[in-house]
């Protein structure tokens, strides 16, 4: 199958070291793939070289198109998403509105027309259909401070949902979130996979990643130590040795 992001021998620099160390990855249309590590494994900095926000050498392909030396903006164009470890919501927008706003398409035109009929009628089809997808909207008219920190990390979600990206990379999206809200952002994650979109995830979450990933992919000081599905991961030694631990086990529960 072909793939809809790959990378070749990807590598990511910071003065003398290598954060990411010549990373070979690929991404299936469809599929629900991730990335676990230590701390400082390299694994936000993957995100942030796949998606332009760090220089990066080797080779990056989205949708069999070399996108290594475009900009952000450019790759997100192409669609290519992602979410942020700090949620960054619009705190004096509601939960609608902040959708509303990843949702619309920028252009020279658009610019004009909020200049000349800032009130028109907006298309809202993406911005429903990321609140039904994630199920919360029963929040759409709610304010980011009236909901829980479980809720503000599904509307994250819902948010790069609604400019309807092809491929969205979540980072981190269980960070800060208990054990019961963990589950149902994870069965969320799936609803989104069966809605039709594809979804590279890093979270620390093992229960979360073991759990609702098809491939998982395991990095350590940058380098890729190993690939497999969850039950490979699970019992591979040297995931176990550098990351799982005792946690191998636990994600069988």
């Amino acid at each position: 199958m072909t793939a809809l992001l790959q990378t070749s021998g990807m590598s990511v620099t910071f003065g003398g070291l290598k954060a990411v160390n010549e990373v070979d990855f690929r991404v299936e249309k469809g599929k629900l793939v991730g990335l676990i590590g230590p701390n400082g494994a390299g694994k936000t900095t993957f995100i942030d070289g796949i998606t332009g926000f760090v220089p990066t050498t080797g080779r990056i392909e989205f949708n069999g198109r070399d996108i290594g030396s475009m900009p952000p903006h450019r790759r997100a164009k192409l669609g290519l998403g992602r979410t942020w470890q700090s949620l960054e919501l619009f705190d004096d927008l509601s939960i609608r509105e902040n959708l509303q706003v990843a949702a619309e398409k920028q252009s020279v035109g658009s610019f004009f027309a909020d200049l000349v009929a800032p009130r028109r009628k907006r298309d809202d089809s993406a911005t429903d259909w990321a609140l039904d997808v994630l199920g919360i909207a029963d929040l759409a008219t709610k304010m980011p401070n009236e909901i829980s920190q479980g809720q503000r990390k599904l509307v994250s979600a819902a948010r790069a949902l609604a400019a309807r990206p092809e491929l969205v990379c979540m980072d981190e999206p269980a960070a800060g979130l208990d054990s019961t809200e963990s589950q149902v952002l994870g069965a969320r994650l799936r609803d989104i996979i069966d809605a039709g979109s594809t979804i590279f995830l890093v979270d620390h979450d093992m229960g979360l990643v073991l759990n609702v990933c098809d491939y998982i992919y395991v990095i350590e000081f940058g380098l890729k130590i190993a690939e497999g599905t969850p039950a490979e991961i699970k019992r591979d030694a040297r995931v176990i040795e550098a990351y799982l631990g005792q946690s191998a086990d636990e994600g069988n529960h």
